[in-house]
This record gives structure tokens, sequence and C-alpha cells, in this order.
């Protein structure tokens, strides 16, 4: 797919591997990208200014993608503002740290919440996208992660939810052929702010190091490396139904 002309959503756009996302899609001359947030306000502001300083249009859209209507107006919005949307990037996530041993901390509250937005709100996005993808040959790439195929991950709630994504990729891809091409991207350890803030630096840096060990590029991730993914499979006309593992090599070990 050529980008020239083309509108963009990225979901969790504002931080991490949505920025870089949003960042590598002005980069290659989309028209406009839609910054989804639903809390990192400041960090989707900041990722427009940057997309608009490198030539394409940006706005911001706040939604909670485990909410349909929310997901539905963001969608409607977007094609009144431009018209068409040739892209979707489902990459808003969440998760609990929860060792897997502890099943009595699933709670339902846990179960509901990591679903919802992991699993359901990938389903509402593309399906409410759906209708305008196929009108313009479109694509959709979700972020799963190496969780969805090994017992591994913050939580088993969070592995199953990635399970999901990766499954709801398979279906979708047959379900929207020949119109939509439909992929996704499975990272593993990814360096990012939010994780050394979630562990802290010390530890976070520890355990980035401890991986790269275990790693055959002796390298964890970054969110732009993710993006590098999204993106080549964004742009390939004949992968749908995929998924690609950006891990540095480690899930050599698991298969």
């Amino acid at each position: 797919m050529e980008l020239t002309d083309r509108v963009a959503i990225v979901t969790g756009g504002g931080t991490g591997i949505g920025r870089a996302v949003c960042l590598r899609l002005a980069h290659a001359g989309a028209a406009a990208v839609v910054v989804n947030y639903s809390r990192s306000e400041d960090g989707a502001n900041a990722t427009a200014r940057d997309i608009e300083s490198l030539g394409p249009k940006a706005v911001t859209h706040r939604a909670d993608v485990a909410s349909e209507p929310q997901v539905i107006a963001m969608i409607d919005e977007t094609m009144s503002r431009f018209g068409r949307l040739d892209v979707l990037v489902n990459n808003a996530g969440t998760t609990h740290f929860i060792p897997h041993a502890n099943l009595d901390a699933l709670t339902d509250d846990v179960w509901n919440e990591i679903l919802s937005v992991n699993l359901k709100g990938t389903f509402f996005c593309c399906r409410a996208a759906a209708p305008h993808l196929r009108q313009t040959k479109g694509v959709i790439v979700s972020v799963a992660s190496v969780a969805g195929y090994r017992a591994a991950g913050s939580s088993i709630a969070y592995g199953v939810s990635k399970a999901g994504v990766l499954q709801l990729t398979r279906a979708l891809a047959l379900a929207l052929a020949p119109d939509v091409r439909v992929n996704s991207v499975s990272p593993g350890l990814v360096s990012s702010p939010w994780f050394r803030k979630r562990f802290g630096e010390d530890a976070a840096a520890a355990l980035e190091s401890s991986t790269a060990e275990r790693t055959p590029l002796k390298a964890v991730a970054t969110p732009d490396h993710v993006a590098q993914a999204v993106m080549a499979l964004v742009e390939n006309d004949s992968v749908t139904g995929q998924d690609i593992v950006v891990d540095g090599g480690r899930m050599v070990d698991y298969v």
C-alpha cells in the first residue's frame, strides 16, 4: 500500500508502540493520522504535534475501545473529517501483573477489564472500521504479544487475550478478504518509558539485560522496532492472516 493521501487510525497512539507507529506513518507520507487515547492525553497531544511537524494532518480522539459506542463515534468522526479510512492499527491494551500460580487473583473484574480492552476492543474497532476499509482496500494490523503463544506474560488473562487477538486476526483475514488485509505483530519485551515507569529504572534495566542475554540478537526491542514490523504489514499488499514476532529471536527457544 502506498500511503500518500491515506488516512490511518492508531489506537493507544499517544505513547510507546502506538506513538512510534504514528510517526512511522507520518514519515511514510500518510495524509492524516488519528491518534486515539483513553488516558494519555498529554502523550496524544504531543504525538499529534510531532506528526504535523512532519507534514500530515493529525487529530486526537479520546475513546475507550472497550466501549463500542465510543469506537463507533471515533470512526464516524474520522469519516466526517477526512472522508476515508485506509489503515487501522489496534494498539490499545491493558494488563494486570499477577503471578500465574495465583489463580484467586484472577477475579471477574480482572478478566472483564483485560478481555474487554485487548480482545473485544480490538474486535469493536475492526467491526466499525470494516465497511470503510472495504471501500479503500485497506488494512488492519493488531498488536498481539508473544504471551499469546506461550505460558508467559504479565498474567494468564493477558496471555489469553493476546491469543484471542491472534485467532481474531486469522478469522478476520478470511472474513474480510479480498477487500481488507488483516495481520498482527507480537512483541516480546519492549524497552519503553511505560516499562521503566512500571518497574523502576534499576529493575527495568536489570530485566532488559537478563532478557537480552537469553536472546539470539542480544538486545530487547524498542517501540520503533515494533512499528517497523507494523509498517511492513501495512505496506505489503500480498500478506494477510499473518503474525510477525518481534522479540530478537527468543521465540526460537519455544518452538
